[in-house]
């Protein structure tokens, strides 16, 4: 029924001839015909006005000239100056100079501490000592058990070891006990007054013995406690004090240590004696100490490698660089100081022991108690060895090498109220 719907188109002959089944093919002028594509037609021409025959047309000499963008206005130096928090920079006559210096912001140099004991507190109060008693009373105002659990904690804590910590403790127990004590402010009295006690006998400063010719001062210590800058500090320390000193470059094996120094020296008007990267240390000593000798200079100060205190071969170069310097002056070092880290904790303990076994340790200088150190290492290094602390670290600045303070060391590290 439906076939007789369907048309059939008429065939042609060629149509015909091809075998049933067969796909018809078309050329390819055939499909670009059905199939004609945009970029194949042709563009409409611009329509252009016309043009009076009495005008003639514009020359290009009198035509109109296009603006050209418009450069950006240079910014201002006080803007810059303000936004990089930095002095504004003067410009200079030539315009081409100025624009090609660039603008380098200036490095803020760190402020001196304050003098006394204000600069203490300053420096010292993010220490985690500090941070442990400061809300002690706010939170346990009573004074019973828990307030001595408390400060055993924060004693513990911060470094001080567990033998300061236990006798300090106990012995607030026992006066506890025996009604010494009204409030729990008198309990931290008298624990600021056993601090100050435990640290009053190794706080001694360095005497520089003048019938010494040269006083010679050997540095040790650990790697990157800070001897080389303790040195420079300690020569600016000297140099105001009207001393003549020199400087030996012993530590030949970190890279740069020796230009660092003879930096520091050039900064403070200091010869320094070097060789050279991986030079023999006891050979530069020992040249120091003769030209020290024949120059009459008052204080010769030795640098040297920092090493590991497990280290047996290195610890043995140390007795090497004292037997060295023993054999032109019987009584030298006359001061072996040596460097410890505040962040170090109760490994300072191992590097002292190990230390003053090998070169026996007569002073010592504690470094960077201005950051994140506990500071409570300070009394476990007093009340264990009893070496003098010559010096404390408490900034940047060849001013904050303090000779150390007991009673301003501890009042920095309690709250503000117990040291008035």
């Amino acid at each position: 029924m439906f076939d007789f719907f369907r048309r059939k188109k008429d065939q042609t002959p060629a149509d015909a001839a091809k075998p049933e089944g067969a796909q018809e093919r078309y050329s390819i002028e055939e499909l670009a015909a059905a199939f004609p594509s945009r970029e194949a037609e042709p563009e409409p021409a611009p329509q252009t006005e016309a043009v009076p025959a009495d005008v003639a047309p514009a020359s290009p000499s009198t035509a109109e000239p296009v603006a050209a963008p418009a450069e950006p206005e240079p910014v201002p130096a006080e803007v810059i100056a303000a936004a990089l928090d930095v002095e504004p920079v003067a410009a200079a006559a030539d315009p081409d100079i100025a624009a090609a210096a660039p603008i380098t912001p200036t490095v803020p140099v760190a402020e001196p501490a304050a003098p006394g004991k204000t600069g203490w507190r300053e420096r010292l109060r993010g220490s985690a000592f500090a941070r442990s008693f400061s809300g002690l009373i706010s939170r346990h105002p009573r004074l019973d058990d828990d307030l001595l659990d408390e400060i055993e904690t924060a004693l513990i804590t911060a470094d001080v070891g567990v033998g300061a910590t236990t006798q300090l403790v106990e012995s607030l127990r026992k006066r506890m006990k025996a009604r010494e004590f009204a409030d729990a402010n008198a309990l931290l009295t008298a624990l600021r007054a056993d601090l100050i006690a435990m640290l009053k006998p190794v706080a001694q400063p360095l005497q520089i013995d003048t019938n010494a010719k040269p006083f010679v001062l050997l540095t040790v210590g650990v790697n990157g406690v800070g001897k080389t800058t303790t040195i420079g500090k300690l020569a600016k320390r000297f140099k105001d004090e009207n001393r003549p000193l020199m400087l030996a470059a012993g530590d030949t094996f970190r890279a740069a240590a020796v230009a660092q120094l003879q930096a520091w020296g050039e900064r403070n008007g200091v010869p320094v004696v070097a060789q050279g990267q991986n030079a023999d240390a006891a050979s530069v000593a020992f040249d120091a100490l003769q030209a020290a000798r024949a120059r009459g200079t008052q204080v010769l100060i030795a640098d040297t490698a920092g090493r590991l205190h497990t280290q047996q071969g290195l610890m043995a170069e140390l007795g090497k660089i004292k037997r060295v310097l023993q054999k032109i002056d019987a009584s030298a070092p006359h001061e072996v100081l040596m460097v410890i880290d505040g962040t170090t904790g109760q490994n300072a303990l191992s590097q002292l022991r190990q230390f003053h076994a090998a070169v026996g340790v007569t002073g010592l200088v504690v470094t960077k108690l201005d950051g994140t150190a506990k500071g409570g290492v300070v009394f476990a290094l007093a009340r264990e060895f009893g070496i003098p602390i010559r010096f404390a670290g408490i900034g940047e600045r060849p001013e904050d090498l303090r000779v150390f303070d007991a009673e301003a060391f501890v009042d920095a590290l309690l709250p503000e109220s117990l040291g008035a």
